[in-house]
């Protein structure tokens, strides 16, 4: 199991205090990069936080990872662990109390925490000794600011401003309680009240427009950088949320695979000493070569040295990769692009190649799959996940205004890392048959694949037109009946070897290579524990096991427990981004699909019932 990253509290007063505070809890590695980066909630115990920004990271011991290529695409100088501090010494990831207010289930007093007047590490009220509640609610808005839910003016504000000012009520000496009346489970059921006589039920709290009818605004909150840390002129309206909501954090994740010739062993030896080495004549270069014994007899040549500095070199000088189209798929991006081209070619195992094997299967020749044009079985292969950003109510589009939207780790500029985890993994690599994929794709008319894929894509440019200002921008989907088709392939072959070599489906991932060009999907497995390195995965790849799993699993989305709504439906899922795809049939976990569970349709595999419209596989 991966180390854990210790968390304590920040803040002036904890960085004033002497005493070395233990630390709260401890979460996985792996999960600070996917489930409780900067500015998630997390419950620890029955106390509420959130992780602070990489200012307060106390990263003075942690790993430094590697990988240019994807250090090159974030614009930053290095990837960091997140720390894993010893227990005693309360380092770690810093996180801070958030939300601040906290009700007592046996007064029912709602206030914030400093004022209940217990000890300041007990989580008790100072009156009735009960322990304490955290606020179930807080708000957020798309601009990734999130705040105290406003119990106070949602009360008032219903009132309307007449009564208000007659009940002369003054919010900073107000008494609020809170009440579950268990009446019914319903917002109606729980009863906010006030010493000035108020009272309400927080009925109606999640209505879209609950908070702009009230006239309660975005303030610009950032309690992961302190509460000081706000943000003026915030025009995003407020949307309520309840503070364990999936909807309250969604990372965004940049990967890569390490590639030749960054995977091997002296490039990383290059990497660790570049600052003695870039930019150096070959003479220093060849004169620190040796004093370090790089050179000594069985290791490298001078020329071997000398070029790895110069490759390091080129990729720190090339350009930052151009933004991508508006709506372009990062599984067409030039990361994958060259990832592609390396996996369709063979990489032997030696000791050089430490991160990255990659073999036909040995009898490659013998059995064709039908449908599959190359089979690769990645034997070892190293995948860098970075956090670069998140955003909060809905997760980042792809479209040049939503970018904006995208909230940074720190406050200070200067901070050129990353936070980042490596994970060893093995895989197979597919690509599909040029030639039938073409006769497959290139029909026009009413019943033909582009005709289903030009229905998604309509609901997709219909998405991307909330993130679009401008009425007069176009907007365009470059969602295609080939990337549904990898799609969902990669999908249904993931539940199927679930149940053929015993990893469960969120063990195994996906990674998509599509474009005019690529037709091809990674399954792997890339944990960070034992389960990337069993040997199970490649084993499926070889001819007569990937036709045999690959018949099954057609024979098994032919039909849905959910048909026929499941195969007739004309939209499904997230934002209508499905068509015959369900939780019965080809959706995955979370953890698998690098698309969320969207652009799925089992229809173009097999085709559907009336045979109007041919799946590639039928």
């Amino acid at each position: 199991m991966a180390r854990r990253s210790s968390a304590g509290a920040s803040g002036t007063a904890a960085r004033q205090e002497k005493v070395r505070r233990a630390p709260l809890g401890s979460v996985r590695r792996a999960q600070q990069i996917t489930t409780y980066g900067v500015g998630a909630m997390i419950a620890i115990g029955d106390q509420s936080y959130i992780v602070s920004g990489l200012d307060t990271w106390d990263t003075g011991d942690a790993d430094i990872l590697s990988e240019p290529r994807l250090q090159q695409r974030l614009g930053v100088n290095s990837f960091r662990l997140p720390p894993a501090a010893p227990a005693p010494t309360g380092k770690g990831v810093k996180v801070r109390r958030f939300p601040e207010t906290y009700s007592c289930p046996k007064c029912c007093a709602l206030r914030p925490f400093r004022d209940f007047g217990g000890r300041r590490n007990d989580n008790v009220c100072g009156d009735c000794e009960a322990p304490l509640v955290p606020s179930r609610f807080v708000v957020a808005c798309a601009h990734g600011h999130l705040d105290e839910f406003p119990y106070w003016r949602w009360l008032h504000a219903r009132r309307g401003e007449e009564r208000r000012a007659h009940r002369g009520c003054d919010p900073a000496k107000a008494r609020l309680t809170l009440h579950s009346e268990g009446r019914t489970a319903s917002l109606r059921g729980i009863v906010i009240k006030c010493d000035c006589g108020e009272s309400g039920s927080l009925e109606g709290a999640f209505s879209r427009d609950a908070m702009a009818e009230l006239g309660i605004t975005c303030r610009g909150g950032r309690p992961w950088f302190g509460r000081s840390a706000r943000e003026a002129n915030c025009a995003s309206p407020l949307r309520v949320l309840q503070r364990g909501s999936s909807a309250a954090w969604f990372p965004n994740v940049a990967s890569a695979l390490s590639i030749p010739p960054w995977h091997r062993k002296l490039m990383q030896l290059v990497e660790r000493h570049k600052r003695h080495l870039i930019n150096k004549s070959d003479e220093r270069i060849e004169e620190y070569a040796r004093d370090e014994g790089w050179l000594d007899k069985g290791r490298y040549g001078v020329e071997e040295v000398i070029g790895a500095v110069r490759t390091l070199e080129s990729a720190g000088e090339q350009p930052q990769e151009e933004p991508e189209e508006n709506t372009e798929f990062e599984a067409a991006g030039r990361i994958r692009q060259e990832e592609y081209r390396q996996l369709c070619r063979e990489t032997p195992e030696n000791p050089e190649n430490q991160h990255f094997v990659c073999l036909p299967p040995e009898n490659a020749g013998e059995l064709e799959v039908p449908g599959i044009g190359q089979i690769m079985l990645v034997k070892r292969l190293r995948e860098v996940r970075a956090l670069h950003s998140f955003t909060r109510i809905e997760p980042l589009a792809r479209t040049k205004e939503d970018r904006e939207r995208a909230v940074k780790l720190a406050l200070d500029d200067e901070i050129d890392w990353l936070p980042a985890i490596e994970v060893i993994g093995e895989g197979v690599f597919v690509a599909l048959d040029r030639e039938k994929l073409s006769a497959w794709e290139s029909p026009t008319g009413p019943h033909t694949p582009e005709a289903r894929a030009r229905r998604l894509r309509r609901n997709h440019e219909r998405h991307l037109r909330r993130y679009v200002g401008d009425r007069n921008v176009p907007v365009r989907s470059s969602l295609t009946s080939r990337f549904v088709l990898l799609h969902t392939l990669a999908h249904v072959l993931i539940n199927e070897w679930s149940l053929d070599c015993g990893y469960p489906a969120s063990a195994i991932r996906e990674r998509l290579y599509v474009n005019e060009e690529m037709a091809g999907v990674l399954l792997y497995t890339a944990t960070s524990d034992s389960a990337g390195s069993l040997g199970g995965i490649v084993s499926q790849g070889e001819p007569e096991k990937l036709a045999n799993s690959l018949k099954s699993a057609l024979e098994r989305i032919s039909w849905c427990s959910s048909d026929p709504l499941c195969m007739e439906s004309d939209a499904s899922g997230v934002n209508s981004l499905n068509l015959a795809a369900c939780h019965a049939c080809v959706l995955l976990p979370e953890t698998s699909c690098e698309m969320n569970n969207i652009f799925l349709d089992r229809a173009l595999l097999v085709g559907t019932p009336d045979e109007k419209t041919p799946g590639f596989f039928s």
